[in-house]
């Protein structure tokens, strides 16, 4: 691992370096240039692939706001994930509005499946441990999931810091077991996974899965709500408030026409100066619930969002929502998370006309389930088939608080590109027994 993150960390330094050049003066027309895209992610791996990011800034007047962006990438991951991902967004091509569009295919062969309603169902490290006698298998919490999406919000002013929006789009899910066969594929036998029943193929034969959602589908949404933004600057703020509320409602059709689900999501961000452009607290608390029908399981990973500036925004657990805890290892019908962290500028310094800081920002970052998906298992399968004991605990505290903590280093330019590498430790064995929990990406998490 300490090979790969210095080799991340190179290729960075490079990107920040090539940036600098570009940024030195005022901009008009076009400009675009093609980077590699590189990252690391404790549950997804080393991120390789190339992307570009075109920017237009007509006769340069709004300089440094663009007129227009257009946004490629396509990435692999070392576990099996690819990211391909064509976005666009202007506040210009709608006058006095915010357009945003986004066109994402991501297909993962081993997506983290740890189990509904966090510490009810139990989580064994031993049985990912390839040298275990019992499953031999790192793919025991693991399913294949593919989606794609496609997405378009609109934001408008409704007077001073108050917002409003509203967008259109689809998510169309293919979920299943491990393809085991396929991952072998030209593997030396040593290499290879054996084909072992996962927990995934265990929750579809106890029903805890349905029939009508264990493939997956398509769900057309739509959303809208208010938001509040009184931040200095939408990246790396200082001081403000950036909050909003919105209903989501998700659409099924045919066999799954029970699925039809209207969801409201809260956040909440909050920006503290401390010592002027030298430390800021900043926390967020933000909520998911489930305010009428009902979802399949594979929609409640997905966080809403009421306009894209990540690939993808998932919860609970992993990079994007609570370093340190295992990825959708808080997986129910509704959902809190929180977020704290003290962001310190340690050092300033100029590189020829561009400004660079270094810095830290300890954090903790929660999760817990609010609203708990249905578990009733008093039998399954045959009538004598009991509660399998060693996987699902009827007993546990469902709503109990799952908690991490770290600490990250930034590397920023001109306060809008910032490099990230942040390491945490989950405080409870049962949401991750590993200390290698290391994320390498760009920007604050929130």
């Amino acid at each position: 691992m300490r090979k790969k993150s210095l080799i991340l960390l190179s290729l960075m330094t490079l990107c920040i370096a090539a940036w600098a050049q570009d940024g030195k003066a005022t901009r008009t027309g076009w400009t675009f240039g093609v980077l590699p895209s590189v990252a690391y992610d404790a549950d997804l791996g080393l991120q390789y692939g190339a992307l570009t990011n075109i920017y237009y800034f007509g006769d340069g007047s709004t300089y440094p706001e663009y007129l227009h962006s257009f946004y490629a990438e396509a990435a692999y991951t070392t576990m099996n994930y690819g990211l391909f991902r064509l976005s666009y967004d202007s506040k210009y091509l709608i006058k006095n509005h915010r357009l945003s569009v986004d066109l994402t295919y991501l297909p993962d062969k081993m997506c983290d499946f740890y189990g509904f309603n966090g510490y009810q169902t139990v989580y064994h490290p031993e049985w990912t441990d390839a040298s275990n006698a019992a499953y031999k298998t790192r793919a025991y919490y693991k399913m294949q999931r593919d989606l794609f999406r496609l997405c378009a919000d609109l934001q408008g002013t409704v007077q001073g810091y108050w917002k409003w929006n509203a967008g259109v789009g689809v998510l169309s899910y293919a979920v299943g077991p491990v393809d085991v066969e396929g991952l072998n594929k030209n593997k030396k036998p040593e290499k290879q996974l054996p084909d072992t029943t996962t927990l995934y193929e265990q929750y579809v034969k106890w029903g805890l899965v349905s029939q009508s959602e264990k493939n997956g589908g398509t769900h057309p949404y739509v959303h809208g709500g208010l938001t509040y933004d009184s931040r200095d600057r939408q990246q790396n703020p200082r001081h403000g408030i950036h909050a909003d509320a919105f209903l989501h409602y998700t659409v099924a059709f045919g066999d799954m026409s029970e699925y039809n689900s209207l969801k409201f999501n809260a956040t909440w961000r909050h920006y503290l100066p401390i010592l002027p452009n030298r430390l800021t607290l900043a926390y967020r608390f933000g909520t998911q619930l489930e305010v009428a029908g009902h979802s399949p399981f594979y929609v409640n990973t997905y966080l809403n969002q009421l306009y894209m500036q990540r690939v993808l925004y998932e919860g609970l657990g992993g990079a994007n929502s609570c370093r340190g805890i295992m990825r959708n290892r808080i997986l129910a019908d509704g959902f809190a998370y929180g977020n704290i962290e003290l962001r310190m500028q340690l050092v300033h310094f100029k590189v020829g006309k561009e400004n660079f800081y270094i810095g830290i920002n300890p954090f903790m970052d929660g999760g817990m389930v609010v609203q708990e998906r249905d578990m009733d298992m008093t039998y399954f399968g045959s009538t004598d088939e009991l509660v399998p004991v060693d996987k699902i605990d009827m007993n546990a505290d469902i709503n109990a608080l799952h908690l991490a903590a770290g600490c990250g280093l930034k590397v920023a330019m001109n306060d809008n590109f910032v490099l990230s590498v942040d390491w945490a430790r989950a405080l409870d064995a049962r949401d991750n027994a590993k200390n290698s929990n290391l994320y390498i990406k760009m920007g604050y998490m929130f």
